[in-house]
């Protein structure tokens, strides 16, 4: 099942999109999704609702604007040099435990709508990332089980300041934040509809120039190690996002370093789980 998010901007309405492409509205159903309906078995719910209703659903038009797959999550957790090239190609060491960093929920939109550089910034990079939705609350889980506690997976686009983030001090969170810098989507596929999260197709290509192409087997610590190693830490709630790292081709990898201007646009996709572009704009204001 494909979880979509449609209309306005901090309005959307529910939806589904189905097998053959299409996509129904799912308001009927009455709920949202968002903590509370992970937690209380609404992917199963869900699932029954459009075998009975899926006929008679509007339709959802293609011109109409999708929001973020899910509602705004209590968290978002990020995992830094997970890959092993990108790890090379960034110079550092390649880590011996995850890299740990949030990223705030103000920073999710929609995976078309516009990235906005910020103010004063001359290092925005893109970075596409499988993202993991958690399902249930995960605490003190094994890695065996880890997957138990997934409601399905998104593409994610992790756009980063790097003077933010490395140059100005303090934690990565300051250049991992900035409004826009978390597009997600174009739905949320239930993990019963991806075989192995840890062998998966990955893009991003800016201006019609591919920069980024990898897989998830290039993984230095997989999902279900990931999800395990976080709920020693914290309690990972339903619909917590957790964004996996990037594989090389980033701009900061560079000599010299590109990175993102006005008028630049983005395109990206994960194996399975569709595709999202978005236009690069310098802040106004």
């Amino acid at each position: 099942m494909k979880l979509i998010r449609f209309g306005e901007f901090n309005k959307e309405k529910t939806g589904v999109e189905l097998a053959s492409g299409k996509k129904i509205d799912t308001s009927a159903f009455g709920e949202d999704y968002t903590e509370q309906f992970f937690e209380t078995d609404g992917l199963a719910r869900l699932e029954k609702w459009v075998a009975e209703n899926e006929a008679t659903a509007p339709v959802v038009g293609d011109d109409v604007r999708l929001g973020c797959p899910i509602a705004r999550p209590s968290k978002i957790i990020c995992i830094g040099l997970n890959y092993l090239n990108h790890a090379k190609e960034s110079g550092m060491e390649v880590p011996k435990e995850p890299v740990v960093f949030f990223k705030a929920t103000s920073s999710i939109i929609g995976p078309n709508d516009d990235v906005i550089i910020p103010k004063g910034s001359v290092k925005t990079d893109w970075e596409v990332e499988l993202a993991v939705v958690i399902g249930k609350k995960a605490s003190y889980v094994s890695e065996e089980d880890a997957l138990d506690y997934v409601a399905g997976y998104a593409l994610h686009n992790d756009v980063s300041e790097r003077e933010f983030q490395i140059e100005r001090s303090g934690q990565w969170v300051k250049g991992k934040s900035c409004d826009t810098f978390a597009p997600l989507g174009p739905y949320m596929v239930t993990k019963d509809e991806v075989k192995d999260p840890n062998n998966l197709n990955l893009w991003l290509k800016v201006n019609g120039h591919e920069h980024q192409n990898g897989n998830t087997n290039d993984f230095i610590f997989n999902v279900q190690h990931v999800v395990s190693y976080l709920s020693q830490f914290m309690s990972l709630l339903p619909g917590d996002v957790i964004s996996t790292g990037t594989p090389e081709g980033v701009g900061f990898g560079y000599d010299p370093q590109v990175y993102l201007k006005d008028g630049d646009v983005m395109e990206l996709g994960i194996e399975g789980l569709g595709t999202s572009k978005q236009n690069v704009k310098k802040y106004q204001g």
